[in-house]
């Protein structure tokens, strides 16, 4: 209970996070929203009674019962709050009167705030709903893509008709480079926050290089078999996944085993096992 208390407060913050964000920097600004939202901006010129909280419920629906079958309930609850959540927000900070300043700041700032709310309720393996649940469909046909990246197909095109309806190419604008900074902040916290490296070392000290890794820093290190393009020769190439504030430590331990040793550290997105993250089923 206290586990799930902790996941759906979360998803409680992001989803409010998002919402202010849309008040404060998309609606005060006129910068065109993306997904849902900005299809029920549009459906506000349209009918202006009918909130664009109220709008993003409704149109929400359809795509929920789309979800259900293939999403699973788990999903489906948690989405469902932060979606009822999120709109009620919406309407709650409409009511405040948010100064208006230079829509490409308004683009950047809010882009990031509503990234931020997103990634906070993607780490809890739910959704704000609407073209969140389209990129989380996506994502089973495209698992190797990023989540952000993903969403940014159905609110390009959601874009299209905000521009139409607002008769405004600069708004929409404005909205994809909100969008394009919220789908990075969202895809930071998501897989960015846990910064792993992979460092691949070649030396002919590699017995004691891999003794030291292993003992001082307590990692586990694999062997390779490697050959020399032009030599020929036979060679061992050491490789340790480590975490980010460990890559001084262990670049100043192989220098000083081996001044001449060949080392290349690469960024890792996602290491499973051994000390780092766990599977799990409904990743994203």
């Amino acid at each position: 209970m206290k586990k799930l208390l902790r996941s759906y407060g979360i998803i409680f913050a992001g989803s409010v996070l998002y919402s202010l964000a849309f008040a404060a920097f998309f609606e005060a600004n006129q910068v065109g929203m993306a997904g849902v939202t900005g299809l029920a901006q549009v459906g506000n010129v349209l009918f202006p009674a009918l909130s664009v909280g109220a709008l993003t419920f409704l149109l929400n629906v359809p795509i929920f019962l789309v979800g259900w079958r293939l999403l699973g309930f788990h999903l489906l609850a948690s989405s469902l709050f932060s979606m009822a959540v999120s709109s009620a927000a919406i309407d709650l900070f409409g009511l405040w009167r948010f100064p208006a300043m230079d829509p490409m700041l308004a683009a950047l700032c809010g882009g990031a705030l509503m990234g931020l709310g997103l990634g906070m309720v993607f780490t809890q393996g739910a959704t704000s709903g609407g073209t969140d649940i389209i990129g989380r469909l996506l994502k089973l046909k495209f698992p190797w893509l990023p989540l952000g990246k993903l969403i940014l197909v159905p609110d390009l095109a959601a874009l299209a008709a905000v521009a139409a309806a607002f008769d405004s190419v600069e708004a929409a604008l404005y909205g994809g480079v909100a969008m394009f900074v919220a789908s990075q902040v969202a895809d930071t916290v998501l897989y960015g926050m846990d910064l792993t490296k992979v460092a691949y070392i070649v030396s002919d000290r590699w017995q004691e290089i891999a003794e030291v890794l292993m003992c001082r820093q307590g990692r586990g290190v694999t062997i390779l078999q490697g050959e020399g393009a032009y030599t020929g020769a036979e060679k061992r190439v050491l490789m340790i996944a480590f975490r980010q504030r460990e890559i001084v430590t262990i670049k100043r331990q192989v220098h000083e085993l081996d001044e001449r040793a060949f080392l290349i550290v690469c960024d890792a997105r996602e290491v499973l096992g051994e000390g780092f993250g766990v599977y799990r089923k409904d990743e994203l």
